[in-house]
This record gives C-alpha cells, sequence and structure tokens, in this order.
C-alpha cells in the first residue's frame, strides 16, 4: 500500500474512534472510492461527511507537520520564480520562501518521496512541507503561473481531425484499432501533453529520447522549458500516438518522417506539423502548434512609428521587390503573413508559395512545395507566373533559380515578398550578388529590405523601474547615453511568474532610393552603403532595441542576446 493511502486510513480509522466519522460512512465512501477511482479522502469530502479543510489540518497534526490555508499567504515572489508553471503542474506544489538553501513548499501530498526528491535534485535545495488542500494547491497555480489546466491524471480527451501530410494517398489510415493498441492512458497522457502546452502559450515541443526515459520540453517565447520525463516504458507508445495523430508510417523508425494533423483544444482550432527522427536512444519528435489566432497585424510586431510608415508604403507598391531576412526562428513568415493583410485582397490576385503553409489567410491562394513530386520554389513560382496574380509572396528564396524567377516577376509589374537568410539588412544586397543576381536587377526592382530577430516582450502587468545594468552600460558604451532605466518584469499570473510574456522584433529596415540605387549600380561596398542609408534614417537593429528598452518593451539582457556589441 503506497504511503500516503496507508497514513489516509490510519487517520480515518482515528477519525471513527473519536466519533468524526461512522463506520457506515467509511463503507460507503470505500464504495465510492471504487466506483469514482477516488483516493479515500476524495470519497469522504465529496459526500459530505467532512470538509476538506477539516480534514487536512487533522492529516497535518497525524504527519506532525504545519498546516496553511494559502489564500491567506502570500509567497514570496523569489521563491516562485523557482520554478516554471510546467513544473508547479507536474510537481503540484507552490514554492512559499527559501532560506539558507531550504525551500519550504505548500503541497496537498508531503508523502509523494519521489516528487520532492526529484524538485530537490533539480533545483539544489532542501525540501520542506507545509500541508494545504488540493483545492487551495489548484487556485494558487491559477493565481501565480497563470495556469487554469485540468492537473488531473484524467484529462478530456481532444478533438482530432487526421490528414496526412501533402495529401499522400500511401498515408496508412488511422483505424480505431490503432488507438485501441495503444492503451486510453497512452492517448490520455498525449492528449494531456498537448492541452499544457497550449495553455503554456508554447510554439513547439519536443520529445528527445534520452537513456533515463523521453524527455518532454516546450518552447514558450523562444525559450525552451522542460515540461516532463516520461518513462522509458513509454516511450515508444507515446512516439507511436504521435505518429497515428500525423498520418504517419507508424511501423517506420529508420527514417525521418513528417505528418500534419488539426485538432481542437478547449474551442481553439490549431494545426499541429509533425516531424519525428531517429537518434542513438529511438525515435524523437518535433511539434509545432499553429493557430490561426497567431496572425498579427503589422502594427503589433513591435515596429516603431517612423518603420511602420515606411513599411507600409513599400508594400503599397504595384511592383518591385521586398525582402524580410533573419535566421530560422525570427518571424520572417509572421512578417510577411501581417503585410499580406495590409493587401487589399478583394482588388488584387494574391498568390503564396510555402513550405509548409503555416497558417490559412482569408483571400490568398495558397501553394505547399512538395519536392518529391517536383513541386519546388522555382516550379510553383514560375506556375504561378501563368495564373495573373498582382501579388506574389515566396516562402524562402533558397538558391539561384528561385531568386532570379522572383526578381524578373519583380520586374514585369508584380509585387513579390520573400524572405532570404541573412545576417542583417545592407548584407542583403551583397547576399543577392553572390546567389548571381545582377546588380542592375536589383537597383531596378529592390524596395527595400527588412533584418529582424525575435526578442521576449516584458510583462505589461508587472513591469516595474530599475537602473539599467553596468554590463549593458559596459558593452554598448556611447550608444546608451539616450536611456536612464530600464523595466523588469518581477513576475505575475499573467506571465506565469517569467517576468516576459509574449515576443515582438528588433529590426532593421532600408528602402531603396534613386541614391542607393546608384550605389548598388556601381557596386558600392557595404561599408558605402551602410553610410548613405544612416543618412537617411536607417538604424541598426542594436539602435531598434536600445529604443524598446527605454520604451519598457524589453529588457537589456535581452537586447545583449540577441545584439551582442554589433
Amino acid at each position: 500500500m503506497e504511503l500516503r493511502e496507508r497514513k489516509i486510513t490510519e487517520l480515518v480509522d482515528d477519525l471513527v474512534q473519536e466519533g468524526v466519522l461512522t463506520a457506515a460512512q467509511v463503507v460507503t465512501a470505500q464504495a465510492r472510492k471504487k466506483e469514482k477511482n477516488q483516493d479515500l479522502d476524495e470519497a469522504l469530502i465529496s459526500l459530505g461527511f467532512i470538509t476538506e479543510k477539516d480534514f487536512c489540518s487533522r492529516f497535518a497534526r497525524k504527519l506532525s507537520i504545519a498546516n496553511i490555508a494559502l489564500d491567506s499567504f502570500q509567497p514570496d515572489p523569489k521563491a516562485l520564480k523557482l520554478i516554471t508553471s510546467a513544473q508547479a503542474l507536474r510537481w503540484q506544489f507552490i514554492p512559499l520562501f527559501e532560506i539558507e538553501g531550504k525551500l519550504t513548499i505548500a503541497t496537498a501530498n508531503p508523502l509523494d518521496l519521489n516528487t520532492l526528491d526529484e524538485a530537490g535534485q533539480k533545483l539544489n535545495l532542501d525540501i520542506e512541507c507545509i500541508l494545504t488542500t488540493k483545492d487551495d494547491i489548484k487556485k494558487a497555480i491559477e493565481q501565480h503561473y497563470g495556469q487554469k489546466l485540468d492537473t488531473s491524471e484524467r484529462a478530456q480527451p481532444i478533438d482530432i481531425v487526421h490528414y496526412g501530410m501533402d495529401n499522400r494517398s500511401n498515408t496508412p489510415a488511422v483505424k480505431d484499432a490503432d488507438i485501441e493498441a495503444l492503451g486510453s492512458n497512452t492517448v490520455l497522457l498525449v492528449d494531456k501533453l498537448l492541452q499544457n502546452s497550449f495553455m503554456a502559450r508554447a510554439s513547439d515541443i519536443h520529445l528527445e529520447p534520452t537513456r533515463n526515459g523521453l524527455l518532454v520540453r516546450a518552447r514558450v517565447d523562444g525559450m525552451l522549458e522542460q515540461l516532463d520525463m516520461i518513462p522509458k516504458a513509454s516511450h515508444e507508445p507515446v512516439l507511436s500516438r504521435i505518429k497515428i495523430l500525423g498520418g504517419m508510417d507508424v511501423a517506420e523508425h529508420r527514417v525521418p518522417q513528417d505528418g500534419r494533423t488539426h485538432i481542437k483544444i478547449r474551442g481553439k482550432e490549431l494545426d499541429l506539423r509533425i516531424a519525428t527522427y531517429p537518434t542513438i536512444h529511438g525515435e524523437a519528435a518535433a511539434i509545432r502548434l499553429l493557430s490561426k489566432e497567431m496572425l498579427i497585424t503589422l502594427e503589433d510586431i513591435g515596429l516603431l512609428p517612423h518603420d511602420l510608415a515606411i513599411l507600409e508604403k513599400i508594400i503599397h507598391q504595384p511592383h518591385g521587390i521586398f525582402l524580410v531576412t533573419g535566421p530560422t526562428g525570427s518571424g520572417k513568415t509572421t512578417t510577411l503573413y501581417a503585410a499580406l493583410q495590409k493587401v487589399d485582397r478583394s482588388k488584387n490576385h494574391v498568390l503564396s508559395v510555402e513550405d509548409p503553409v503555416e497558417n490559412e489567410i482569408e483571400g490568398v491562394s495558397q501553394t505547399q512545395i512538395n519536392v518529391k513530386a517536383g513541386v519546388t520554389f522555382a516550379a510553383a513560382l514560375r506556375s504561378s507566373l501563368r495564373e495573373d496574380p498582382d501579388v506574389i509572396m515566396v516562402g524562402e528564396i533558397r538558391d539561384q533559380e528561385t531568386a532570379d524567377i522572383a526578381f524578373r516577376a519583380a520586374m514585369t509589374g508584380h509585387l513579390v515578398l520573400s524572405t532570404l537568410h541573412t545576417n542583417g539588412a545592407i548584407a542583403t544586397i551583397g547576399r543577392l550578388t553572390d546567389l548571381g543576381i545582377e546588380t542592375y536587377l536589383i537597383g531596378s526592382t529592390l524596395l527595400g529590405v527588412m533584418a529582424q530577430r525575435l526578442v521576449r516582450r516584458t510583462c505589461q502587468h508587472c513591469k516595474e523601474e530599475r537602473p539599467l545594468p553596468q554590463e549593458f552600460v559596459t558593452r554598448i558604451g556611447s550608444k546608451i547615453s539616450q536611456v536612464s532605466k530600464a523595466f523588469y518584469g518581477k513576475g505575475c499570473k499573467e506571465c506565469a511568474m517569467r517576468g516576459y510574456k509574449g515576443r515582438l522584433g528588433l529590426f532593421e529596415l532600408i528602402a531603396i532610393d534613386d541614391e542607393i540605387r546608384i550605389l548598388i549600380n556601381t557596386k558600392a561596398p557595404e561599408v558605402r552603403l551602410q553610410e548613405k542609408a544612416a543618412t537617411l534614417g536607417f538604424h541598426t537593429m542594436l539602435e531598434d532595441g536600445i529604443e524598446k528598452v527605454k520604451a519598457g518593451l524589453t529588457t537589456p539582457e535581452e537586447v545583449l542576446r540577441i545584439c551582442g556589441e554589433k
């Protein structure tokens, strides 16, 4: 018998001896326990034979530990920041305060030694328990970490519509027998994982096999956080369930696979992009969560008013090409989607070629490339030119052929929006030359280039003013003279005690005017282009970051993380 169950049984016997409960009530509760799969104390409380607070108080005395009502106690904010919202959900406790290496927590199960050992090892702290009710724990997690999840083991199933990537005819069909073979526990485990990740605002889920089990991490606001460690015995069933969701071959473990599915969580519709791949410890999986609610406007991506006005002017040009640059995960596609929403789609024929189509946009004919079927960016772009488009979005310029077609399309009367992998706006011009695009073509068709990176947004609900960190002043030097203070989120339920909520972009935007066209056509070096752009109001990504620190939109540390000393 589990330690907690044994102690509960002993306490119930004591309560019968004291006359607080009757033997008949205990028999009734035991029947309810079996029928509803509850613990004995839950059954007694749900039947109204004893209140949860009274039982908790008596259980604390039985265990010789303190008892607390969390609604009358304010945990130390520093202690709350020691664990993430995902850990609070997993461990089901609330940190109260930490003194000299000992963390005092409120928990409804102080006898869960495995959880306490795991938390102690991860936090490198000794753990001391104070008992509280399960209801208090649930409310406190909602209050301090902003999580309103079903924290029980019996999560509600999610609604799923199955379809295979690229609608391939050889995609294995999803059968009820496949799901039944995995067992309901595995199905609910994956459902709960998806629910928790969605409610934590995760953009990606990573399932990474290790020697000890399946490590589950979620990317929230660009940063990875551990959600769970699934036992090794559940590794293969969980991966099989995920493959079934994506319409993938469950029996194939040797090669990477791609899949997709459409799910509904709490009334919100999500597209999942699923990739599995082999590792030395077994198959791993990465899941991207995409929602129509992720479509944002140009006003929301973080552009300063001056840059926003320039960009809006560019995308309302009748022809030419505009490029957004940056590394993978810097929000380039999101920016292009926001730009497309500014285009009058009722009067223009708008096409896109993407890999993959991340979100559906009303009024845009979207094509997904399929290299195996011969539908490359270049082939799809060439085909789209025969469909009388006004505006074309090309998900990415990867090679000379795609670049050449895109620029010639821009020269022949189309507005082309696309992305490119370069480190900066000015450096893009040299990159296009490296791709084989003639300088006269660049100079005559390029409307503008915007380089971007993403930083975490300071939580606007709990931000407070603080002095600038010395490291920021030292590393930025003379450029910091215009900023005297910074704003940091101290942690609240809105940001799940992270101090950050959401992301915004740091940008450098250059509009190509006649003077810069002359420099491009004469193959002027990058430094000359930079000097000329500066006279026209161009600012670097670092300078943009400094402005956003000044406005309290992000922190100095985030700007340094992205821009360094450039």
